[in-house]
């Protein structure tokens, strides 16, 4: 257990400091005064001051800060951040949100380095017969490639399912090659299925491991690093419009992260990367004390006078980061008296994706 607290706490630390980083170091190229860069959210633990910088860690390890000199529009001296430009103040603020997007193309190129590249093959592949199923009563056994659906043939998974849906209940001819052989069977898809099995009982595939030469993988890693960042960011804004059924907080980031590093090492940092794109997307909403919300003010000056928006911006976000500690606080709770309930980390997560 303390291995696995330690895993999620080291995941939390590399989201959370790579987020602050990014606006860190835009800060720092603006020539902006950063008065403290902060792990956690206060009250503070400890912090240290080298040059002009406090550096702190605070009690909350489920967030971070980084508080620049004219962030709240008053001082106006040199490294003030309200005295830079529109385009300065926006660059900064959103730095946070790149940085993550950027630790997520890393860390999915990495991934991709070790484990190879997918790629479609043209063929759909059994990988797995499940024991007394349609399939294998049929004949089917693992390492077939499926051919043909009644005379139609199949060149990728989700066509193939596509057709065997059609046919559930009815008699089904597949054409197969196995050991290069072509062969003929006839099977019946089940009517009813399973959560666990589909109509035929089988694991098929239609991707294959590409292992590029060791000098082009880098390269080959950074291009499906942006494709799975960019397939990562879609579900993400498209499960927004469910947050509602399925929100967690800390507790059940936790778990997922627990129950996803028994997968090893590997499964753990592919994870992070999603975790990554999850907290730029969420953070980029203009919402009150988000990145999103601070963004939004900034733009708004261009057809609102700054002094005016000045008025309203610090309750704005103040307001808000309060809405969201309390929300924090709600959904933990909730979901430690789901944990409670269901009795186990397997349990939970169930219950979560449900």
């Amino acid at each position: 257990m303390l291995i696995s607290a330690l895993i999620f706490f080291a995941v939390l630390f590399i989201l959370i400091i790579s987020h602050e980083l990014g606006h860190f170091l835009c800060a720092k190229k603006a020539k902006v005064k950063v008065l403290e860069f902060g792990f956690g959210i206060p009250p503070k633990v400890f912090g240290k001051k080298l040059g002009e910088t406090i550096y702190s860690v605070n009690w909350l390890p489920f967030g971070g800060f980084v508080r620049l000199f004219g962030e709240e529009g008053e001082e106006t001296g040199t490294g003030s951040f309200a005295a830079k430009s529109r385009k300065v103040r926006l660059a900064v603020v959103v730095a946070g949100v790149m940085s993550n997007l950027i630790l997520s193309v890393v860390v999915f190129a990495a991934v991709y380095w070790v484990t190879g590249i997918p790629r479609d093959s043209g063929r759909v592949k059994i990988l797995e017969v499940v024991a007394e199923s349609p399939a294998q009563i049929a004949g089917m056994i693992t390492g077939d490639v499926l051919k043909a659906v009644n005379n139609q043939p199949v060149s990728d998974t989700a066509q193939f399912i596509a057709l065997i849906d059609q046919e559930r209940g009815k008699k089904v001819k597949l054409v197969l090659e196995r050991d290069g052989v072509e062969k003929t069977l006839t099977v019946t898809p089940r009517v009813e299925t399973t959560k666990d099995q589909g109509p035929l009982g089988v694991v098929i595939s239609s991707s294959e491991i590409y292992y590029p030469p060791y000098y082009a993988r880098p390269f080959w890693g950074i291009y499906y690093g942006f494709k799975e960042s960019w397939m990562w960011g879609k579900n993400i804004l498209v499960g927004l419009a469910h947050i509602p059924k399925g929100v967690t907080g800390p507790v059940g980031v936790a778990a997922v992260v627990i129950e996803n590093a028994k997968g090893g090492w590997l499964a753990t940092v592919h994870l992070l990367g999603i975790l990554s794109v999850n907290l730029a997307i969420l953070n980029i909403l203009p919402f009150p004390g988000l990145d999103g919300g601070r963004a939004l003010f900034i733009l708004l000056e261009s057809v609102v006078a700054k002094k005016t928006l000045a008025k309203f911006e610090g309750y704005f976000h103040t307001v808000g980061m309060y809405l969201l500690l309390a929300l924090l606080l709600v959904i933990t709770i909730v979901d430690l008296k789901k944990l409670i309930m269901a009795g186990s980390l397997t349990g939970f997560l169930e219950n979560m994706l449900q």
